[in-house]
């Protein structure tokens, strides 16, 4: 068993979205659905607590909350500008900002209760209080930039955390991975022109945002060559994924000898999350998993630290989630896969297997031209 620190708080489940169906906005001809309000909702993280708890794997865990962001950590990332108009609105019983992101009274201080919980679970594997740990946070983070709020992210969780880390002295190397199906360009665009982090996002081509996460896009000045983008055609399944994390993003993480590995662990390439076309179970997820710890263990004594981002399925999250941290704290609570025999069962074939083999080929190698 390793020491795995859970980060969760009740409160972040509070957080409440505007009337949409789907990504549309209700209105005109767009029918408000049953469940009401965005897929970002409070279910699927909510299930998985209750998973957890109900198979016993909570127990296994150091489940704790944490601080709020504080205004000094939030500032390293947000203009004054940005954060002042989110708290007024916060203040003012809600609104929305950016593109997709709406929020409720008191969105800004759960938003930064989000935000904390990355950056408690960081610090405790930096200070040596968990081995690995998992912040169950919400709202998401990844796809905010500085100045604007996008997909459902309003603060950018994960480079807030790197940087209060930093301001500690404790993470001059970090290393990001980014799993979520959609690309994770709040944080590629934050560290795009350093070599002190590296991001590598693995998504699906063309999803969200639509207009980036190219291969080329490898960053620039002291950063080019430290951003690596790896996108999937849609239908990509187990192997491939699997295959992409030994080809591209272990040897990109041996190259740059983290620190720390942290993880935008967004469960959205399941095979039947609604705002996705990938072919993922919850065994993808543990064998992803099972890939980092080993990387970590040789780079940096096994820290890996784990922050929630999407996934829209509230049947199948919490099995990906279970499965993610049953392989972090090596614990023999096994909750098995509701939608694994459905998702088995549609793969790629033989052929597809071997197109997305090759694609994934030319893009290791033009990484290293």
């Amino acid at each position: 068993m390793r020491n795995t620190g859970f980060f969760w708080d009740e409160k972040c489940f509070w957080h409440s979205g505007g009337n949409y169906a789907l990504t549309a906005p209700v209105g005109g001809l767009v029918q408000p659905l049953a469940s009401g309000g965005p897929p970002e909702n409070p279910e699927t993280k909510r299930r998985l607590k209750n998973l957890l708890d109900v198979t016993g794997l909570a127990h296994e865990l150091d489940c704790r909350s944490a601080e709020p962001a504080t205004d000094e950590d939030l500032n390293r990332i947000h203009p004054d500008s940005y954060l002042e108009n989110f708290k007024n609105l916060s203040d003012g019983g809600g609104g929305e900002m950016g593109l997709r992101t709406p929020f409720g009274a008191g969105g800004y201080e759960i938003a930064a209760l989000s935000t904390g919980l990355v950056k408690g679970a960081l610090l405790s594997v930096l200070k040596g209080q968990h081995h690995n740990a998992y912040a169950l946070s919400r709202p998401p983070g990844h796809h905010c930039l500085p100045d604007w709020s996008n997909g459902f992210c309003l603060l950018a969780n994960i480079a807030i955390a790197i940087e209060a880390a930093k301001a500690e002295g404790l993470a001059p190397r970090v290393a990001v991975v980014d799993w979520d199906v959609h690309h994770g360009n709040g944080t590629e665009a934050i560290f795009y022109d350093r070599d002190d982090v590296l991001t590598i996002s693995l998504h699906q081509e063309r999803n969200y945002p639509a207009d980036t996460g190219d291969a080329v896009d490898r960053g620039k000045g002291a950063g080019l060559g430290h951003n690596i983008n790896i996108p999937l055609p849609p239908g990509a399944g187990h192997a491939a994924y699997i295959y992409a994390m030994d080809r591209i993003v272990v040897p990109a993480l041996n190259a740059h000898q983290p620190d720390v590995i942290l993880v935008a662990c967004g469960f959205d390439a399941s095979g039947v999350d609604p705002l996705s076309r990938m072919l993922c179970s919850a065994q993808t997820y543990r064998l992803m998993t099972r890939q980092l710890m080993q990387t970590a263990d040789q780079l940096c004594d096994g820290k890996l630290v784990m922050a929630h981002e999407g996934g829209y399925s509230e049947v199948h999250v919490p099995f990906c989630g279970h499965a993610v941290l049953q392989e972090m704290s090596g614990s023999e609570i096994d909750a098995g896969d509701a939608m694994g025999a459905r998702i088995a069962g549609q793969q790629p074939n033989e052929m597809m297997e071997q197109v997305f083999t090759n694609l994934i080929d030319e893009m290791s190698t033009k990484l290293n031209q």
